[in-house]
This record gives structure tokens, sequence and C-alpha cells, in this order.
């Protein structure tokens, strides 16, 4: 542990830590039911998310990384958004072994409406956050 972290750790610290970690966690299942309601799995939610946001090259390597799974976990969820026709995989022109992910009309439909509510959600959020991370400096 690094030595500004050597403080006491106080009985606000704790209570801060808790509603965190709490608020972290009904964040999550507010967002695994808005993305079952959508007829999506949290895995597959999470995987349309980051094919939009993140950085190109958008490939199943490179989504891989960004969730933090193996690749062959990559292929199988890539696999299923495909056959829902939420994704096309489309050949680099410049690499034709390469492939890249791109996400189809229905699924930024879907995507669109699952991030509006989970902005609006963590938005509501964040002013209960930000006391408790101030309680925290």
């Amino acid at each position: 542990m690094a030595k500004g972290n050597e403080s006491p750790v106080k009985l606000v610290d704790y209570r801060a830590l808790a509603e965190i970690r709490r608020g972290m966690r009904q964040f999550l299942e507010f967002s695994a039911l808005a993305a079952q309601k959508a007829g999506l799995t949290p895995a597959q939610h999470q995987a349309l998310l980051a094919i939009k946001g993140m950085p190109e090259p958008k490939t199943i390597g490179a989504l891989a990384d960004w969730l933090g799974v193996k690749p062959h976990s990559a292929v199988g969820l890539v696999n299923r958004l495909a056959r829902q026709k939420l994704i096309a995989r489309i050949r680099d022109r410049k690499d034709r072994r390469r492939v890249r992910l791109h996400l189809r009309p229905g699924a930024e439909r879907k995507l669109a409406a699952l991030s509006r509510v989970h902005r609006a959600e963590l938005r509501r959020f964040s002013r209960a956050l930000a006391p408790l991370l101030q309680a925290l400096r």
C-alpha cells in the first residue's frame, strides 16, 4: 500500500465506501434489467456500447481487450449479436485478414434508447455519489 494511504480509516470513510459500493451494485442491477427489457443480455449491451464507443479499430480482438474477456468469449458474443442482426462483420479494405465490427440500425436504436436511460440514471446517481467521494478526500 502506498504511504499516502496510511492514515486511519474513519467511520465516515467506511460509510462512504459502503454507500458507493451499494450504489454501484444498484446501478449494475438497473443496467441488467434495462438490457433485459430491450431484449439483450447485459454482456450484449456492454458489447454494443463498446463497439459504438471504443476507438478504432473495432475488431474482435480489440473488443475482447476492451471488455476484459478472452478472445474466444468475444467471438461467441459477436456470433450471437450477428445472428440477431445487431452487428455486421466487414472486411477491412486495406487488410483483408482484419474484420471490423459495425452496429446495424436495429442495434443503433436499441443502444440509443438504453444509453438515454443509463445516462439519466447515472446523472441521478452522481448527485448521491458526489458528497460520498468528497467525504473520502
